[in-house]
This record gives structure tokens, C-alpha cells and sequence, in this order.
């Protein structure tokens, strides 16, 4: 996971510095933020909106709130390393310590994938800089399509959940049509407005019930 991990991070070295930013503006970015999805959210909306790439990073990364709170006594006891520990509270840290039963174990896995992650995001966020600085256009090599298909492959099973699905759907389509309109970034950030189509949409009779139970006139009971 490390090896993949490093892997993304050169892509988002590349990308970063083929967009124009300073080299020393994704290193920065890898150490202090270490976030790769608001990092490349980060990158692609600097440019042309730095308000919709600040405010589409808090949206991302508000997750993280409920899974320090999730992880709890993993992080440690001492204020610090609560406080070095919230550094490292990404997806996969969080996933692999909450499947650990054990309180102890739970604490050395979180920090093992924490830590192994943050060294190689950022040994990979370095070398991307070097040789997005060296070769120039990383679409060239579609390096620029590595995000995008990482997400793809991450939304994919969710979109088996009716509502999920029909959520992406909508704000996909808010996104195409705000973007003629809109200023570069907004597009994105109005696409949240698709969660609107999975809140309107009836709730699923449990089984063993019947519909009318469980919905009246077309809205969750």
C-alpha cells in the first residue's frame, strides 16, 4: 500500500509543477497537509479559484473529524501524540485500526500504516517534482488521468447503493451544465447539491413490510 501510495504521490508531484506552481509548493503541501485528495483538488483549483481550492479541501477532509473521534485511544495517550497521531489520520490508517479487535494492536497498525504511508506520499511527492520539472507535460505520459482513475475505482462500489448512485448522477450532471457558467472550481463544489436527490428519495420497505408503511406521499416516514 505504500509502494502504491508513493506511486500517486509522483503523479501529484508531476502535476503540481506541470500546473505551474513552485516546487517547493507540493513539497510544502505533502509534509504540512498530507491529504492527497484535497492536495489534488488543491492543484487543479489554485489557478483559476484559490477560494474554491480552500473551501472544496475543508469539504473533503471534514471527514476526518469522525474518524479521530472513531479511532479514540489509537492515536496514543499523551497530548502528544494525539496531536502527532491526528497528522496521520487518513483512510487507510483509519480502516486497518478500527479492523484490529484488539485495543493494542489497534494502535500499532494505526501508526505502522500512518507513518509508512506519510514517508512514501512524500519521497514519491519529491520525485515527481524532479522529473515533472525534467520532462515537462505529465499528460504526456498520463500521469494527469492517475487521480482521476484512483477515484473512479474508489466510487465504484459504492455506486450499488440506490442513493449513492443517485446522488453522483445528479451532481454530475449540476457540474457539466454550472460549468459554462460558473468560475473554474465552483462546478465541483455545486455538485454537492446532488446529495439533494438521494435525501428526496423514498426509503426502501423493510422487508416483511409493506411500502405504504414504510412511505407516505412519496417522503421517508
Amino acid at each position: 500500500m505504500g509502494a502504491a501510495t508513493g506511486v500517486i504521490g509522483l503523479s501529484f508531484g508531476a502535476i503540481a509543477v506541470a500546473s505551474g506552481l513552485p516546487a517547493w509548493a507540493p513539497l510544502l503541501m505533502s509534509v504540512l497537509v498530507f491529504a492527497g485528495g484535497s492536495q489534488f483538488l488543491a492543484v487543479a483549483l489554485m489557478t483559476g479559484n484559490p477560494f474554491a481550492a480552500v473551501l472544496g479541501g475543508m469539504l473533503i477532509n471534514a471527514r476526518h473529524l469522525p474518524f479521530g473521534l472513531a479511532l479514540g485511544g489509537a492515536l496514543g495517550t499523551s497530548r502528544f501524540a494525539r496531536f502527532a497521531g491526528a497528522h496521520v489520520v487518513i483512510d487507510e490508517s483509519t480502516a486497518f485500526a478500527l479492523a484490529e479487535p484488539d485495543p493494542a494492536r489497534r494502535g500499532r497498525t494505526f501508526w505502522a500504516v500512518g507513518v509508512a504511508i506519510f514517508v512514501t506520499w512524500n519521497i514519491g511527492t519529491v520525485i515527481g517534482v524532479l522529473l515533472g520539472g525534467a520532462v515537462g507535460d505529465p499528460a504526456a505520459y498520463g500521469l494527469d488521468a492517475a487521480f482521476p482513475a484512483g477515484l473512479l475505482a474508489l466510487l465504484l462500489p459504492s455506486l450499488r447503493d440506490r442513493a449513492t448512485r443517485a446522488a453522483a448522477l445528479a451532481g454530475s450532471l449540476i457540474a457539466v451544465v454550472a460549468t459554462p457558467l460558473l468560475p473554474a472550481g465552483l462546478p465541483v463544489l455545486a455538485a454537492l447539491l446532488g446529495v439533494v436527490a438521494a435525501v428526496l428519495l423514498p426509503t426502501p420497505a423493510p422487508a416483511g413490510e409493506k411500502a405504504d408503511d414504510v412511505v407516505q406521499g412519496g417522503r421517508p416516514a
